[in-house]
Protein backbone atom coordinates (compact mmCIF):
# COMPACT_ATOMS: atom_id res chain seq x y z
CA UNK A 1 0.00 0.00 0.00
CA UNK A 2 1.46 3.39 -0.90
CA UNK A 3 0.60 6.17 2.26
CA UNK A 4 -0.02 9.55 0.01
CA UNK A 5 0.77 12.65 2.11
CA UNK A 6 -1.49 14.48 3.68
CA UNK A 7 -3.55 17.69 1.11
CA UNK A 8 -2.11 20.39 3.53
CA UNK A 9 1.32 19.32 2.83
CA UNK A 10 2.50 21.16 -0.63
CA UNK A 11 4.19 18.26 -3.33
CA UNK A 12 7.03 20.90 -3.67
CA UNK A 13 9.01 22.99 -1.77
CA UNK A 14 8.07 26.95 -2.39
CA UNK A 15 12.15 28.03 -1.83
CA UNK A 16 13.29 25.63 -4.20
CA UNK A 17 10.72 27.05 -7.28
CA UNK A 18 11.53 30.26 -6.27
CA UNK A 19 15.62 30.00 -6.66
CA UNK A 20 14.60 28.58 -10.39
CA UNK A 21 12.38 31.75 -11.01
CA UNK A 22 15.11 34.16 -10.10
CA UNK A 23 18.33 32.86 -11.50
CA UNK A 24 20.68 35.17 -9.20
CA UNK A 25 23.64 35.54 -11.05
CA UNK A 26 27.02 35.52 -8.39
CA UNK A 27 29.48 38.47 -9.61
CA UNK A 28 32.80 38.59 -7.97
CA UNK A 29 32.86 41.56 -5.87
CA UNK A 30 35.76 43.43 -8.14
CA UNK A 31 32.54 43.43 -10.64
CA UNK A 32 30.02 44.44 -8.29
CA UNK A 33 31.73 47.69 -7.17
CA UNK A 34 33.25 48.53 -10.89
CA UNK A 35 28.85 48.40 -11.19
CA UNK A 36 28.48 50.31 -8.00
CA UNK A 37 31.14 52.76 -9.27
CA UNK A 38 30.09 53.59 -13.19
CA UNK A 39 26.66 53.61 -11.84
CA UNK A 40 27.52 56.85 -9.54
CA UNK A 41 29.68 58.44 -12.02
CA UNK A 42 26.70 58.13 -14.67
CA UNK A 43 24.70 60.62 -12.10
CA UNK A 44 27.77 62.91 -11.32
CA UNK A 45 28.82 61.29 -8.05
CA UNK A 46 31.99 63.56 -7.01
CA UNK A 47 35.55 62.39 -5.73
CA UNK A 48 34.30 58.59 -6.38
CA UNK A 49 36.65 56.41 -4.38
CA UNK A 50 37.05 52.50 -4.11
CA UNK A 51 38.56 50.97 -1.39
CA UNK A 52 39.23 46.98 -0.86
CA UNK A 53 39.15 46.66 2.42
CA UNK A 54 39.23 42.08 2.32
CA UNK A 55 42.47 42.59 4.18
CA UNK A 56 41.05 44.49 6.83
CA UNK A 57 37.92 42.51 7.61
CA UNK A 58 35.71 40.28 7.12
CA UNK A 59 32.38 42.30 7.00
CA UNK A 60 32.68 43.63 3.43
CA UNK A 61 35.41 42.93 0.59
CA UNK A 62 35.21 46.88 -0.90
CA UNK A 63 33.86 49.91 0.21
CA UNK A 64 32.75 52.34 -2.79
CA UNK A 65 32.71 56.51 -1.03
CA UNK A 66 31.20 59.19 -2.98
CA UNK A 67 29.94 62.87 -2.16
CA UNK A 68 26.62 63.93 -2.95
CA UNK A 69 25.66 67.65 -3.90
CA UNK A 70 22.63 67.86 -2.18
CA UNK A 71 20.38 65.66 0.11
CA UNK A 72 17.96 65.13 -3.28
CA UNK A 73 21.50 64.27 -5.55
CA UNK A 74 21.99 61.54 -2.80
CA UNK A 75 18.75 60.16 -3.12
CA UNK A 76 18.99 59.68 -6.49
CA UNK A 77 22.45 58.41 -6.76
CA UNK A 78 21.45 55.75 -4.31
CA UNK A 79 18.08 55.25 -6.13
CA UNK A 80 20.80 54.73 -9.33
CA UNK A 81 22.82 52.12 -7.67
CA UNK A 82 20.37 50.30 -6.67
CA UNK A 83 18.54 50.01 -9.81
CA UNK A 84 21.83 49.38 -11.32
CA UNK A 85 22.59 46.37 -8.93
CA UNK A 86 19.55 45.09 -9.25
CA UNK A 87 19.45 45.25 -13.06
CA UNK A 88 22.63 42.79 -12.89
CA UNK A 89 20.67 40.57 -10.58
CA UNK A 90 22.73 40.79 -7.59
CA UNK A 91 20.56 41.18 -3.91
CA UNK A 92 20.79 44.92 -2.36
CA UNK A 93 20.82 43.73 1.77
CA UNK A 94 19.55 46.89 2.61
CA UNK A 95 19.78 50.67 2.27
CA UNK A 96 20.01 53.21 4.79
CA UNK A 97 19.86 56.82 6.10
CA UNK A 98 17.65 57.46 2.80
CA UNK A 99 15.05 59.62 5.12
CA UNK A 100 17.45 62.03 6.13
CA UNK A 101 19.85 61.62 3.14
CA UNK A 102 23.02 63.31 4.78
CA UNK A 103 24.51 59.84 4.57
CA UNK A 104 23.06 57.07 2.81
CA UNK A 105 24.68 53.53 2.74
CA UNK A 106 23.81 50.61 0.60
CA UNK A 107 24.90 46.96 1.80
CA UNK A 108 25.47 44.47 -1.26
CA UNK A 109 27.27 42.14 1.11
CA UNK A 110 30.88 42.04 -0.89
CA UNK A 111 30.53 46.07 -1.40
CA UNK A 112 28.90 48.48 0.69
CA UNK A 113 28.39 52.33 -0.91
CA UNK A 114 28.41 55.14 1.71
CA UNK A 115 27.00 58.63 -0.31
CA UNK A 116 27.24 61.37 1.94
CA UNK A 117 27.23 64.98 1.98
CA UNK A 118 30.76 67.13 1.68
CA UNK A 119 30.57 68.19 5.50
CA UNK A 120 29.40 64.40 6.89
CA UNK A 121 32.17 62.85 4.63
CA UNK A 122 34.98 65.43 5.94
CA UNK A 123 33.87 64.63 9.38
CA UNK A 124 34.11 61.36 9.20
CA UNK A 125 36.71 60.43 7.17
CA UNK A 126 36.68 56.74 5.93
CA UNK A 127 39.39 57.16 3.13
CA UNK A 128 41.58 57.39 6.25
CA UNK A 129 39.92 55.09 8.80
CA UNK A 130 40.34 52.27 6.54
CA UNK A 131 43.14 52.96 4.20
CA UNK A 132 46.00 52.37 7.20
CA UNK A 133 48.46 54.11 5.04
CA UNK A 134 48.97 56.96 6.67
CA UNK A 135 50.14 55.73 10.23
CA UNK A 136 53.14 54.62 8.67
CA UNK A 137 55.17 57.88 9.53
CA UNK A 138 53.89 57.88 12.92
CA UNK A 139 54.96 54.09 13.79
CA UNK A 140 58.53 55.66 12.88
CA UNK A 141 58.86 57.98 15.29
CA UNK A 142 57.54 55.64 18.30
CA UNK A 143 60.40 53.54 17.85
CA UNK A 144 62.98 55.94 17.82
CA UNK A 145 62.08 56.49 21.71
Amino acid sequence: MIRRPPRSTPLYSSAASDVYKRQVVILNSKNLAEIAVDALGDLKGQAISCIEVSSLTSITDYMVIVTGRSNTHIKALSDSVVKKIKEAKQEIIGVEGRMQSEWVLVDCGDVVIHIMLAPARALYNLEELWSFDAPKKNQQEQHLY
